[in-house]
């Protein structure tokens, strides 16, 4: 039952081979990896007019240079995050450029602050989708936990299924949303120029305010650059893109930089012309939307539009968190099961943490997470500090053609996202603060996981080869995962029993890898016969009980037993058993009644 309910919410398994298939197109692309920085046209603007309100109606003018300011550093991270994809078209973003240029405990902050962002975008978005919901409908105020995780879920299964399949249900929302927002900016624009609205609602240009000085004007270009989150998502997603990958993802980034500066640019003009304050109770956009057309379809077109993408926004997140944690289990920072893919391919470890870990926080916060906003958005412009900087490292040092211009941009970049990080923390300490935390204690984990996994591979490491002569008797099977001390003591355990045969048992996944390991087993162990299993569904367990059902029923014929011998190695400590013995453990599970195989497992303890 449950596997049936499971082929029912996830789909049918994909095999290795289709992965070509479950690459994205730009308009798909552009659609679920932008969905985080469009939504922030939602609430950007008005993060501008909240600072500026601290003096008066009069001092709103000032939006207009501080949205240029804000679309001098999108152009700057645009092109910024160009010249990363092209650099490191293996994607990891952030992460990667931090790691390679400024060092790895730099990498680590990059990577651990945009994983904890990613966390945030999902719980972030989907409580404020659900408050403009409940909003709409106040007897469903009182369930606002429940709808934000129901929309969690949906999203998870959603990301399940596949890239294509989420991203070809979810383009439709954020298009319309686009659209929405370029009727309500094409038809307020033309009001103004018809004459249609009043000049007197707004302060002209260049009106004197008093009160005002180059902090409060910075604290509201720091607030305003809260719609600029989102912007690096493409740069860790180059991996799901169609060939040539990063040719297609350098194409999306520049039309959602496009995308974001329009949009952003007109509504902040359209709420300053229109002389909009912000209000607790109803949004900038609502508010425009509102004088532009009054209560009909076409506003509760754009409110419907404006909810489905902060809800949608979340999207973001399960696509680029599983590729950036990919990048760093490979790198042993954290499990490498975050490098399995699922059964539609793709990294579903890495989409359930996200989920559950985001349902954690908006219980926590009772659905009310607007408080994470700062530190949702100081998240994201650590990384855009620390990759910009990388960037100038990496030009200075190397010196390729035209790398002068490069270095400007970079700078440019990481010179003003800077000053945006400092601000956060100086006007919004008591919001930001737990990054001085949580930052020392992932990198913390990082190191103590990466030291584990280090350890481990120095016990597994062959130092020598030991021979140790078979005695006939009955067949043995070893599954193995690699050449290490681990498989080479369960091996000479196996040659100490009476055995007619052993043979040794590799899966892979990928035809290539079976190849290459097929020819270091030869110089290994070239007297123990090797099957090499090929798994396009990413399975072991399957592939190899398959195996050992047909030796099984070859060796009853020929009355013979069948042993099987599990390679297992032990630390001491409890959950790094967790870590490294999922699949011997499977394996027992799925054999457990099986009275005519005998199971035996071959343990290596670890020293440390």
């Amino acid at each position: 039952m449950i596997f049936a309910l499971k082929r029912f919410l996830i789909g049918r398994p994909l095999k290795s081979t289709e992965l070509g298939e479950q690459k994205l197109s730009k308009t798909k692309a552009l659609a679920i990896l932008s969905s985080d920085a469009l939504s922030s046209v939602a609430y950007g603007p008005e993060q501008i007019l909240i600072v500026l309100f601290t003096l008066g109606a009069a001092a709103f003018w000032y939006s207009i240079p501080i949205a240029v300011g804000v679309l001098i550093l999108l152009t700057a991270l645009i092109l910024s995050y160009r010249q990363i994809i092209f650099a490191y078209p293996q994607g990891g973003g952030a992460y990667v450029v931090s790691k390679n240029n400024l060092g790895v405990n730099p990498g680590l902050i990059a990577g651990g602050s945009l994983l904890v962002d990613y966390i945030l975008t999902v719980a972030v978005s989907v409580s404020a989708g659900t408050d403009a919901i409940t909003s709409a409908f106040p007897a469903l105020h009182s369930y606002n936990v429940v709808i934000a995780i129901l929309f969690v879920i949906f999203l998870t299964i959603l990301n399940l299924r596949g890239v294509t399949e989420s991203a070809s249900i979810l383009a439709y929302p954020v298009y319309l949303f686009v659209l929405a927002l370029f009727i309500l900016i094409g038809v307020g624009v033309f009001h103004i120029l018809t004459g249609s609205v009043s000049n007197e609602l707004h302060t002209p240009i260049g009106t004197p305010v008093a009160g005002i000085s180059l902090f409060l004007f910075l604290k509201a270009f720091a607030s305003g650059s809260s719609a600029l989150t989102g912007v690096e998502a493409i740069s860790n997603a180059i991996p799901n893109f169609k060939s040539p990958a990063p040719k297609n993802a350098a194409k999306t980034l520049l039309m959602m930089g496009v995308l974001l500066a329009l949009l952003f640019s007109g509504i902040v003009f359209l709420a300053y012309y229109y002389g909009i304050t912000p209000k607790t109770e109803v949004t900038v956009v609502s508010q425009i939307a509102e004088e532009t057309f009054g209560r009909n379809m076409i506003y509760f077109f754009i409110q419907g539009t404006t909810a489905l993408i902060l809800i949608l926004a979340a999207n973001t997140g399960f696509t680029a968190f599983p590729l950036l944690a990919v990048n760093l289990a490979k790198d042993k920072f954290i499990p490498r099961m975050f490098t399995i893919r699922g059964d539609r391919l793709g990294y579903s470890n890495g989409i359930l943490f996200l989920a559950i870990s985001s349902i954690v926080l908006i219980i926590a916060f009772n659905g009310q997470t607007e408080h994470l906003i700062p530190l949702y958005a100081v998240g994201v412009f650590i990384p855009f500090t620390l990759s910009q900087t990388g960037m100038v490292v990496k030009w200075i040092r190397e010196k390729p053609n035209g790398w002068l211009p490069k270095l400007i941009i970079n700078a440019t970049g990481a010179t003003i996202s800077l000053i945006v990080t400092l601000m956060f923390f100086l006007t919004k300490f008591g919001q930001v603060w737990p990054v001085l935390i949580f930052i020392p204690v992932m990198i913390f984990l990082f190191h103590r996981i990466k030291n584990h996994y280090d350890a481990v591979g120095e016990q597994l490491r062959i130092s020598k080869d030991e021979k140790v002569e078979p005695i006939e008797g009955h067949v043995i099977i070893v599954p193995v995962a690699g050449i290490t001390r681990v498989v080479e003591n369960s091996l000479n355990y196996a040659k100490s029993l009476s055995a007619n045969q052993i043979i040794a048992v590799y899966v892979s996944f990928e035809r290539e890898d079976a190849k290459i390991f097929e020819e270091k087993w030869k110089k290994w162990q070239p007297d123990v016969r090797l099957v090499t299993l090929h798994s396009q569904y990413r399975s072991i367990i399957q592939p190899l009980t398959k195996f050992i059902d047909i030796i099984q029923h070859k060796a009853s014929e020929a009355k013979f037993g069948v042993t099987l011998v599990i390679p297992q190695f032990l630390p001491k400590k409890g959950w790094h058993n967790i870590l490294h013995n999922q699949t011997s453990l499977l394996i027992r599970a799925y054999l457990l009644f099986r009275r005519d195989i005998i199971i035996t497992t071959v343990p290596f303890h670890l020293k440390k």
